[in-house]
């Protein structure tokens, strides 16, 4: 399989059991991806940048963001992300249990591919305020490569 044919997930949650969550589920599914994880904004920053860290090559092709976390929470990761050039273009689908619409509205002003609300289950997605059709996308990228 050649570099660009990898493709890799970004995994930024602070929490353990929602990170073995979303494993779980991703795995459920048929996905097989190399996830790579990331407990704040600063270290999934560091590892896209390879800054002491080796970096994650080739860059995500999507990342999985949580909001709440501590150092560099999600909607700041994401400004930063959106303001570097080299990983500006990545999708981010943000996952949290926030429900709180100033959460909604800063994110999508940074441009997210959808609004995941914890927990995640890809089996309850039309009961939850989560986009199906976002999530159909981030399927899309993930399979399709």
């Amino acid at each position: 399989m050649s570099e660009k044919e990898v493709v890799n997930i970004l995994l930024v949650e602070d929490d353990y059991l929602d990170t073995m969550n979303v494993e779980r589920e991703l795995k459920r599914i048929g996905l097989t991806h190399p996830i790579f994880e990331a407990r704040n904004g600063k270290e999934a920053l560091n590892m896209l940048r390879g800054n002491d860290t080796p970096k994650i090559s080739p860059a995500p092709s999507v990342i999985l963001l949580d909001i709440n976390m501590p150092k560099m929470n999600g909607l700041e990761f994401l400004t930063e992300l959106r303001r570097d050039p080299e990983f500006s273009h990545i999708p981010v689908f943000i996952m949290t249990t926030s429900n709180e619409e100033t959460d909604r509205l800063a994110a999508q002003r940074l441009n997210v591919s959808g609004y995941i609300v914890k927990p995640l289950s890809f089996d309850s997605f039309e009961r939850s305020d989560s986009s199906l059709d976002s999530f159909s996308l981030f399927l899309d990228l993930i399979k399709l490569k």
